[in-house]
């Protein structure tokens, strides 16, 4: 007789706690992995020809949950269990580890043994990877760095008893020959990125586009995988792979999480989360999921109707609405470039020369007039100075977001000058027009105009696209007032303020 209190004690899915450990190589809840196999084509999983291919195993959570359909969709065609498992797990279902710990935690958990020719192994075969195959490579050095993911050689070149993070699928300039097979579906959560030996988050180097790049080599009838957000802003070594990502019609789905605690519990990663579904045959428009919260926002659409990716699809008609009216401009080719003065985060002040504004806690120093470059001419004029990252800890862009505030910006006076902590988001021949065209970026429309870009917690010039440039800056400008130029309705307001966080001394009409 089973007892009932041992029935009702909590029995988590293992792999759910695994999933919960790791902020570097994150690991898949299996419901995530359900979500994304939802994505298929439910017939793929009563095929007995379909093959699965995981070019990135860590846990073995999606060959895992493969495998589960498949053993319930081919039922019919195999009756006997013994046959019908053999041939899935034989046939049907192939991975390459990321590390020797991953291979062995992912044939534990499709073979239920970490070797598969083992004798608890479910399925016999005559060696001990099975179909989940784990190779020692190493990188190929070339000026310092590897010519395949772009790791520096100082920090992965390792001795031979320590992981070199040289993952087969993306070290090889013919990934075909990995399994000298053809697959159906690719699919898996990817390494994101590699150190660069400048720290973490957005400093380090993504590497999770060329899992993507390489699987499309492959060419299989469908490709889901999950990666960062990111990429929909470009950046850091992400900029062909956003451009080629948006214009490929083959992306037939994208869900998109703007928290990445939402999808991975206890891993906090600013920008949130996203899976899609690529399909060879049949390209077209896109599903467009947005998650927040729990709440879902579907529509379809085409990824590459703007340069950048909007991601919100209840944002869409107020960008819309704004860019209709056809501005000479946007704030996009108003705001200065990084290092305006030349002055880098780690210059040390000296006791007199240029004024010049550090960071925040810094505050108003000098530095070397020397060391001051003016190659945009706006030394002496009035300066708008914003920080160059305004959201710094924000990681949930699910939460509304403030950007500025009075206590994080400055007005710089002719004569003084900012370091790279700051962005000159604006320069003016008088005060008054600098506290007007301040008014205009603390209005909430202006600010969520900003967050449509926004994915991480660093901003730059080229967040401020969807931003029109109104030229001439007079008085102080209000919500209201933006609302009444540009058409927002009350209920495209209300989810503006939504999004979109209060700060002091605002005035929005």
């Amino acid at each position: 007789m089973v007892n009932k209190q041992y029935n009702n004690m909590y029995n988590p899915d293992v792999l759910s706690c695994i999933a919960n450990l790791s902020n570097d190589e994150v690991f898949t809840p299996p419901e995530v992995a359900n979500a994304i196999l939802d994505l298929l084509p439910q017939e793929l999983f009563s095929n007995p020809h379909t093959t699965f291919l995981d070019p990135a195993c860590k846990s073995g959570v999606f060959l895992r949950e493969i495998a589960k359909r498949l053993l319930k969709g081919l039922e019919l065609i195999y009756p006997d269990l013994k046959e019908r498992t053999e041939h899935i797990f034989k046939y049907q279902l192939f991975g390459i580890a990321i590390t020797e710990l991953t291979s062995y935690l992912s044939r534990r958990s499709l073979y239920c043994s970490k070797f598969a020719n083992g004798k608890y192994s479910v399925v016999n075969f005559d060696n001990i990877d099975g179909n989940i195959r784990y190779k020692i490579l190493q990188h190929r050095w070339e000026y310092g760095k590897c010519i395949f993911c772009g790791a520096p050689q100082k920090e992965y070149d390792r001795p031979g008893d320590l992981e070199t993070y040289a993952y087969e699928m993306i070290h090889t300039i013919k990934p075909e020959r990995i399994f000298n097979m053809k697959f159906d579906v690719i699919i898996g959560n990817p390494p994101y990125q590699l150190s660069d030996g400048g720290g973490t988050g957005k400093s380090a180097k993504p590497i999770y586009q060329l899992f993507v790049s390489q699987a499309k080599k492959l060419q299989p009838r469908y490709m889901s995988m999950i990666i960062p957000s990111r990429w929909f802003a470009g950046g850091k070594g992400l900029d062909e792979f956003r451009a080629e990502m948006l214009s490929d019609k083959h992306i037939r789905k994208l869900v998109d999480y703007d928290n990445f605690k939402e999808v991975f519990p206890g891993v906090d990663l600013a920008g949130g989360a996203c899976f899609f579904l690529w399909d060879r045959d049949n390209p077209g428009s896109c599903e467009v999921t947005n998650i927040s919260g729990g709440i879902r926002n579907t529509a379809i659409r085409e990824l590459d109707e703007y340069d950048t990716f909007i991601r919100s699809n209840q944002a869409i008609s107020i960008v819309k609405k704004v860019n209709s009216m056809n501005y000479k401009k946007h704030l996009s080719d108003v705001v200065y470039s990084r290092l305006p003065f030349g002055i880098p985060t780690t210059y040390t002040p000296v006791t007199t020369g240029v004024p010049c504004y550090f960071t925040k806690k810094i505050g108003l120093r000098h530095v070397r007039r020397n060391d001051v470059r003016d190659p945009f001419g706006i030394i002496n004029k009035w300066k708008f100075l914003v920080p160059k990252a305004p959201i710094a800890g924000q990681t949930d862009f699910s939460k509304p977001v403030a950007f500025y505030y009075d206590g994080n910006t400055r007005i710089a006076k002719p004569g003084e000058v900012c370091s790279e902590s700051w962005l000159v988001a604006g320069a003016f021949d008088s005060e008054a027009e600098a506290l007007s065209y301040k008014s205009y970026i603390f209005t909430k429309i202006v600010r969520f105009l900003l967050l449509q870009t926004v994915v991480s917690q660093n901003i730059s010039k080229k967040n401020y696209c969807f931003i029109p440039d109104l030229e001439k800056y007079e008085g102080t400008y209000t919500d209201a007032q933006l609302c009444e130029m540009w058409g927002i309705s009350d209920e495209e307001f209300e989810y503006v303020k939504s999004k979109i966080g209060e700060i002091g001394g605002e005035n929005n009409g």
